[in-house]
């Protein structure tokens, strides 16, 4: 597709990022996206592979590589670069239901695995996605489409993150009437309090939420299902029920001093600010503020990185990010070719801030929290770190991580925010519904299937197979719509991939 030299006639052009200095300032999206006629030069280096490992969505060594939608990525990187934007819509909605989410916040599976990239750069697929799905809101081609037929089946969702968000959407095109049931005071789940604002602002799920509602899908929050709404009233007044509540137990750190004031999990402070922010633009002081503190960050990934971006924002004196792992190399090792998921140090956006503020990277590598350390009214004052390092267990010849005698170092902080990562499903929802969960907590179901152990109720998202990205929770919502569909009405015409 494209244009056949166009990989060689064409360098890979992106958005441009403010600054960090400037974008620190406010808490909206910060990238100026290319202007129509370029993105389509973009779409011209898409280089007709003979087989686009881009929307493979395979697993090459544990890892995925390309796209786990299966997005039909050189079709409508071709349309892009002929101009034929309305096709490209069509051909991007048939496999995504939520472009406008991944395009955003996706960390695009399908680039790591694209041809181009084995010796050069990538197609810039996320940002072309992005260009379709914002032509199509601007043309009109995204309106509201309800279904014209209604099967008189219902079916209720609980959880509108992106699972629930694609599986009502799915099962509400085939006709079925859909309720979705949301714990929060807004819709999105994930997406509207796990995600900050800087990497998607909600007005572009609220847009979303307002065509799905428009469609027919009907949105009921602040409503505890397992507590506000018993789990036999679901079961009772719809045909099928599908948890869709993700993996909301986040894992802790059991160090000594863990009672200290001023210990929070990471989606408990992300959650607040993003709530704070959209309620009063900050002005009601209802979340915890990292402003003028030394502020330690336990995890090393995506949430841990919006967790620096989030308290420098606030104003924090300082930031520190510990992560137990040692810094992946810069550039692929040999041991890991292309098309695998490309494992090296990235530096995301919170972490370019804080360099550009503190003058350095806040990470550091191959250590752990030994002790929260408390002053006498029993606030944190400093965390005592540890290094680790790799030693083969002889009876397993397994590698453990093992303390370095001599190591620790303590570090001022009088905020500690835990990113370290989710356990599963929260207990009292399986327990209301009385699913089995495997040895991770996930609710059980057959391999590949999404029936659970109790008749009509069926799982997806990371309540299913652990925390994982949007993208998987789009596919697992997909592939629950249309194992609900068929369990309804004895086949299915859903498309899945």
């Amino acid at each position: 597709m494209g244009k056949p030299t166009g990989f060689m006639d064409y360098h890979r052009e992106t958005s441009k990022a403010e600054s960090p200095k400037t974008r620190i300032s406010h808490f909206n999206e910060f990238h100026t996206h290319l202007p129509k006629e370029k993105q389509q030069l973009q779409g011209a280096r898409c280089m007709e592979c003979g087989v686009p490992f881009c929307q493979a969505g395979m697993n090459i060594s544990g890892m995925a590589s390309g796209c786990p939608l299966h997005n039909l990525i050189p079709e409508w990187n071709d349309l892009v670069y002929t101009g034929n934007w309305e096709q490209a819509y069509n051909r991007l909605k048939k496999t995504n239901n939520f472009p406008e989410f991944t395009s955003r916040v996706c960390p695009a599976l399908c680039e790591a695995a694209c041809t181009c990239g084995l010796n050069g750069d990538a197609v810039s697929t996320k940002e072309n996605e992005y260009a379709i799905i914002e032509n199509a809101y601007a043309e009109g081609l995204a309106a509201p489409n309800p279904p014209k037929v209604r099967t008189g089946k219902k079916v209720a969702v609980v959880g509108s993150g992106p699972s629930g968000l694609a599986c009502a959407d799915q099962l509400n095109k085939r006709g079925h009437l859909v309720t979705v049931f949301e714990r929060s005071d807004r819709i999105g789940g994930l997406l509207m309090y796990g995600i900050p604002n800087m990497k998607l602002e909600k007005h572009i799920i609220d847009r979303k939420i307002k065509v799905m509602a428009e469609e027919g899908v009907t949105f009921v929050t602040s409503t505890d299902v397992g507590k506000d709404v018993k789990a036999a009233r679901l079961l009772a007044d719809y045909d099928k029920v599908v948890l869709c509540c993700g993996a909301s137990n986040p894992r802790d750190i059991k160090a000594p001093g863990r009672d200290a004031k001023g210990i929070y999990f990471a989606v408990d402070f992300l959650t607040q600010t993003t709530k704070s922010l959209l309620d009063s633009d900050l002005k009601d002081g209802n979340f915890v503020s990292a402003k003028g503190k030394d502020v330690i960050i336990i995890g090393g990934g995506d949430t841990g990185n919006d967790c620096v971006g989030t308290s420098i924002r606030h104003g924090a004196k300082s930031v520190t990010q510990i992560e137990m792992m040692p810094k992946a190399p810069d550039k692929r090792a040999e041991n890991n070719p292309w098309p695998e998921w490309p494992k090296v140090c990235k530096t995301d956006y919170g972490q370019e801030e804080a360099i550009a503020g503190f003058g350095h990277d806040p990470r550091i590598y191959e250590s752990t929290v030994k002790e929260f350390i408390k002053d006498k009214k029993g606030d944190l004052k400093a965390v005592k770190i540890v290094k680790l390092a790799w030693e083969k267990n002889p009876e397993t010849g397994r590698m453990d991580m093992k303390e370095v005698p001599g190591s620790e170092q303590i570090l001022d902080a009088q905020l500690v925010l835990i990113a370290a990562g989710f356990l599963g499903s929260e207990k009292y929802v399986t327990d209301a519904f009385k699913v089995e969960t495997n040895e991770r907590t996930n609710v059980k179901t057959a391999p590949g299937e999404y029936k659970t152990s109790v008749e009509h109720v069926f799982t997806a998202g990371d309540m299913h197979r652990g925390q994982s990205l949007v993208v998987w929770a789009i596919r697992e919502g997909r592939e629950v719509a249309r194992a609900v569909d068929l369990s309804l009405m004895g086949y299915s015409n859903l498309y899945i991939q």
